[in-house]
């Protein structure tokens, strides 16, 4: 069985707007449900997990029931930070599902997962216990001396960029995100799953990754997201 965790927890006051980011409606859907689609299209996907900001969970089902998300089976609240909310929603499957169960976590805000790649890190996961979405990183890296100047830079070929969708072994993510709470290791900050597995010492694998797969942050970003809606190219979308 394969799971979907879609966070959606976030306020996204960097977009400016009056409602959380997720739920802003693009060509009359919003965005949480473009994101939904693709995981509810997708052959190997068997259950969703909502982890929803409070106050929107009755919001989100009805979109769910209006827009055909059968694949939708709980919606759990989020947390102050990003890694509490993945936390909440792992804790709420410990007993739903199995310990070989692949499961994923992806942003709600990346309404443009490819099917391929959702393929890929399922296949990865099965094969490894985990997958990361990743892609090269194709600009040069410096590292700042003094504000104002360098003398070091990173060799881009060692690095990758990596992103959600992730997908894990529950009893991996499960025990991990215990351990992780207990000892204080890979829960600040900006940490997500993928950082906190490598500082508790879990070895990640790579799994295919797409430049449409744009996180939905800024003004920006949206309009680039209407871009690829509007594009004929993206056969994906037809």
């Amino acid at each position: 069985m394969t799971t979907a965790i879609i966070i959606a927890g976030g306020s996204g006051a960097r977009m400016g707007q009056d409602i959380p980011k997720q739920f802003i409606n693009v060509y009359d859907k919003p965005v949480l449900i473009y994101t939904l689609e693709g995981f509810q299209k997708h052959p190997q996907i068997d259950a969703i997990e909502v982890v929803c900001i409070d106050g929107w969970h009755d919001v989100v089902w009805a979109y769910a029931k209006q827009f055909n998300i059968t694949k939708l089976k709980w919606i759990v609240s989020g947390g102050n930070t990003g890694q509490e909310s993945i936390r909440n929603g792992v804790y709420n499957l410990e007993d739903k599902v199995a310990a070989e169960d692949i499961i994923i976590i992806h942003d709600g805000i990346r309404p443009l997962v490819d099917e391929t790649v959702l393929t890929d890190v399922i296949r990865k996961a099965q094969e490894h216990g985990n997958a990361v979405t990743s892609l090269p990183y194709n600009e040069q890296i410096f590292v700042i001396d003094d504000e104002i100047s360098t003398t070091k830079f990173i060799p881009r070929e060692t690095l990758r960029r990596v992103s959600t969708p992730q997908a894990y072994r529950f009893d991996l993510l499960d025990s991990k995100y215990h351990e992780a709470y207990e000892k204080g290791i890979g829960i600040y900050g900006s940490h997500y799953t993928n950082t906190m597995m490598v500082e508790l010492g879990v070895r990640l694998y790579f799994a295919a990754g797409s430049d449409k797969n744009i996180k939905l942050t800024t003004k920006d970003d949206l309009e680039m997201f209407k871009a690829y809606l509007k594009s004929d190219k993206d056969n994906w979308l037809k």
